[in-house]
This record gives structure tokens, C-alpha cells and sequence, in this order.
């Protein structure tokens, strides 16, 4: 059909949005299986945040340094019910709920689980991501330049995470995932 030639290859999803030039490298790369290989060499190692709690001190130091007047989080978690290649890699949550007669929001980040092994520049551009949705809501123009604000490597960081979404779904390893310590341990 037509329609099969025009749209992209299921393995080139995450990059329908990127030019044409773009897909054709990033196909080649993993055609010939070296996109996992350039992936770690930009980013060679895992961050080191494994905890929920380490997760969001390190939210919480981005939006203090850079979205003083944003509201708090109330809570930064990594969640293995996100599955990043359907959905979402992240989500912030707002909820309001009454207390004690007065109405009180609540601000939530999950972290797909995946990126618990992931390098850092992967995890600050999500959390840049999740954390412009404090002050906007939309995917717009002003939300991407807070994006931006908040981690100036921004889209570059976003095609990456593409790129390692479509090694993944093309069968690739997890790159940085830790080795589990043998039993016992």
C-alpha cells in the first residue's frame, strides 16, 4: 500500500516527528548495530539517583535553583507502572483534596523505572520536562523554552532518549542497566 511507504518503520516510531536525513542516520545506525555503541559513547555511564529519595533531591534542587516560585513537590518517584514505550516516560500529577476544611493541592512526579539505569542527562531533561508542567500545562512554545531553562541541552537530550527508546524497541539491550548481585548478597 501507499500508506505502508509514507509512514515510518515501527522500529522508527519515536522519531516520526524528527526530518527525513535524521531517520535515515538513525536507521542506518541501527541497521548496521551500532546505535547502542554511540549511545554509550556520548553517555558512558549510569547516574547513580537508584532511590525514590535520592530522586527527589535531585528534583527538588533543580526546581529550588531554577523554579523558585513554583509550588513544592510533594512527591518524586520512580514507577515501574509506566511503560515508557507505550506511554509516557514521565507524568506529573496535580490533585487537590479538602483538609481540615481547607482545599490542598498535591504535586506529583513519577519517573518511568527504566531510567533508574540511565545516564543523568537522560533523567534531568525528564524532570526538566516534568517540571515545566508546574507552570505549564500545554506542550507550547513557552512550555519548551522553560524546558530549555531548565536544561539547555533540551531537544538534543529528547532525541537521544528517542534514539535509546528505538534501540529498545528494535530488541537492543538496556545499556546501563546494573547487574543484579548474585543471591545471598
Amino acid at each position: 500500500m501507499a500508506s505502508d511507504l509514507l509512514s515510518p518503520k515501527p522500529a522508527l516510531r519515536y522519531l516520526s516527528a524528527y526530518p527525513e536525513t535524521l531517520q535515515r542516520q538513525a536507521a542506518d545506525l541501527l541497521d548496521s548495530g551500532r546505535l547502542g555503541a554511540w549511545l554509550l559513547e556520548r553517555h558512558p555511564e549510569a547516574h547513580g539517583l537508584r532511590t525514590d529519595a535520592a530522586l527527589y533531591r535531585h528534583t527538588e534542587e533543580l526546581r529550588l535553583a531554577q523554579m523558585r516560585q513554583s509550588t513544592r513537590l510533594d512527591r518524586v518517584l520512580y514507577d515501574s507502572k509506566i511503560h515508557v514505550v507505550r506511554h509516557a516516560l514521565g507524568l506529573h500529577t496535580r490533585s487537590a483534596r479538602v483538609q481540615g476544611g481547607r482545599l490542598r493541592a498535591q504535586h506529583e512526579i513519577r519517573i518511568a523505572a527504566l531510567f533508574r539505569d540511565a545516564p543523568l542527562a537522560f533523567l534531568r531533561m525528564i524532570v526538566a520536562h516534568e517540571l515545566a508542567h508546574l507552570r505549564e500545562r500545554e506542550h507550547d512554545k513557552a512550555f519548551y523554552r522553560l524546558c530549555e531553562h531548565l536544561e539547555p541541552a533540551y531537544h538534543r537530550l529528547e532525541l537521544e532518549v528517542r534514539l535509546y527508546l528505538t534501540h529498545l524497541e528494535a530488541g537492543g539491550d538496556r545499556l546501563w542497566a546494573v547487574a543484579e548481585s548474585g543471591a545471598g548478597a
